[in-house]
């Protein structure tokens, strides 16, 4: 079964194109050691573990495959973990039950063919209540060691993973609780240090809105990253936790696994409240194990025709959640489809290209041929040590000199940029004396926006005015500037 869920999640790798969040993977693990540091100081400090094992991973390569491979295995061993766990708690069939259900998630065929690091923390968490279960069923030093390094590895794949640890906490009893208190204190190390450095940086996540406790009603579908899958699978979650809670001597694991997989957007919209906005769907996909194991846990509960109804739920909801999994699929199934923007683009001689957001430079630079437009705002091949952009010349318009023709790319709908007051490099293409004869925009949200824009003609002779100046005209000029009020000479 873990290879099933690995598969079926790199079968999600070939056709979607890397996104914003995936370049900056690349951007970012193709620094040096001390320019990952360096970066860490600024922006993105609690993905620097994952950042490092991908420094390292990248040596062999940055094709998208190889990319998203480690999110796939990561994707395969939750699973495999999956199995074993249903059986500590019920039955092999609960687990196996449990992993079908997991790997027809959408939402793992999307984290798992993704170069960033929810997979990882998905698999850390899984990892991290299996070896709970290990150790308190039979307490050891050496497995309260291991559990303590799975919540290590929990607090190193992502900050928010975090979250899910309180429900550890409803497993405890009296006999265990110092070797279990050590072992979490000593996990959550990482944690601190790594949260200390995310609230240093909040201002990097200053674009995510506040919410309100209506978006919990949207939580069953943004874990199966499918509406009615989601809910139906989260109905059944529920009854699977009453029934667990109704065997005997399984009580504190029913509280436990609905704790898993109900506490973290509690907490999460709670820590948005009293800290900073932070609530976002993707930093809850450590809840998507929790929602398959609960689900496989009902069914194994069923009194008769357990694997009849364990393949119909596999199956049915494989087929409910059919259109997800194309749209998953589909080029554009990180809803940043750079390779379509440069199909839209149609370059001629001498054109020119401008980014509403210069780190979308580094998209194009991955996927474009040498018949792209000419990049005259690029003032340097490495990005900003402190981000994801790039230096650019600040005159636009000195850049642009001699340009007919200007493309012009932005992340977002038309309207945001176009707007009066919508991105700034448009404006000052605008004021350079261009007008906008195209726009085309990506059908998903947010999705890319292509313009082009052409000089006016009145720009195109004042050009050519300046252009056929005679040096002796150019000279009388200065001369007559510098002897007005205000003149200066060199």
């Amino acid at each position: 079964m873990g290879l099933f869920g690995g598969l079926a999640a790199f079968s999600g790798t070939g056709a979607s194109t890397l996104n914003g969040d995936e370049l900056a993977t690349i951007s970012a693990a193709s620094r040096s050691l001390a320019g990952m540091v360096e970066l860490a100081r600024h922006i993105d400090g609690h993905f620097l573990p994952y950042y490092l094992f991908m420094h390292f991973w990248m040596k062999a390569g940055t094709a998208e495959l190889w990319l998203r491979l480690p999110s796939a295995v990561a994707i395969g061993v939750a699973a495999w973990l999956l199995v074993d766990l249903g059986r500590r708690l019920h039955s092999t069939r609960a687990g196996v039950v449990a992993a079908g259900v997991f790997a027809i998630l959408p939402s793992v065929s999307y984290y798992g063919a993704f170069a960033r690091s929810y997979a990882f923390a998905a698999a850390a968490v899984v990892f991290a209540f299996w070896a709970l279960h290990r150790a308190l069923e039979r307490p050891s030093g050496r497995r309260w060691v291991a559990y303590g390094v799975a919540v290590a590895l929990v607090c190193c794949t992502h900050l928010f993973a975090v979250l899910v640890l309180p429900a550890h906490v409803l497993l405890v009893r009296r006999e265990v609780l110092g070797r279990m208190a050590a072992a979490l204190a000593v996990g959550c190390v990482p944690a601190a240090v790594l949260g200390l450095i995310g609230y240093g940086e909040r201002h990097a996540i200053s674009w995510i809105p506040q919410r309100g406790p209506e978006v919990l009603l949207t939580f069953p579908k943004m874990a199966a990253e499918a509406e009615v899958l989601g809910v139906a699978l989260f109905a059944i979650a529920l009854a699977g936790a009453v029934l667990l809670w109704r065997a005997n001597g399984v009580r504190a694991w029913a509280a436990a696994l609905a704790g898993w997989l109900v506490l973290p957007p509690v907490l999460l919209l709670l820590v948005s409240w009293l800290v900073t906005p932070v609530y976002v769907d993707r930093y809850l996909f450590v809840t998507a194990p929790a929602l398959a194991l609960l689900a496989g846990l009902a069914v194994a509960s069923l009194p008769r025709l357990q694997v009849v109804a364990g393949v119909a739920v596999v199956v049915l909801g494989c087929l409910v959640a059919l259109p997800e999994h194309v749209d998953v699929r589909e080029e554009n199934g990180r809803m940043e489809n750079i390779p379509w923007a440069l199909r839209v683009i149609k370059a001629e001689p001498d054109d020119a290209i401008v980014y509403g957001q210069s780190q979308l430079r580094a998209g194009f630079d991955y996927y474009a041929d040498s018949l792209m437009p000419v990049d005259v705002l690029r003032s340097g091949d490495a990005p900003d040590p402190e981000g994801f952009g790039y230096p650019e010349q600040p005159d636009v318009a000195a850049a642009l000199a001699g340009r007919e023709r200007l493309w012009v790319v932005w992340r977002g709908t038309k309207d945001s940029g176009l707007k009066e007051d919508g991105l700034k490099p448009v404006e000052e293409v605008r004021q350079a004396g261009y007008e906008l004869e195209t726009a085309k925009h990506s059908t998903d949200l947010p999705g890319l926006t292509v313009a082009l824009f052409t000089r006016t003609e009145q720009s195109t002779r004042a050009t050519r005015r300046s252009a056929t100046k005679t040096p002796a005209q150019g000279t009388e000029r200065r001369r007559r500037q510098a002897q007005e009020p205000g003149g200066r000479t060199r």
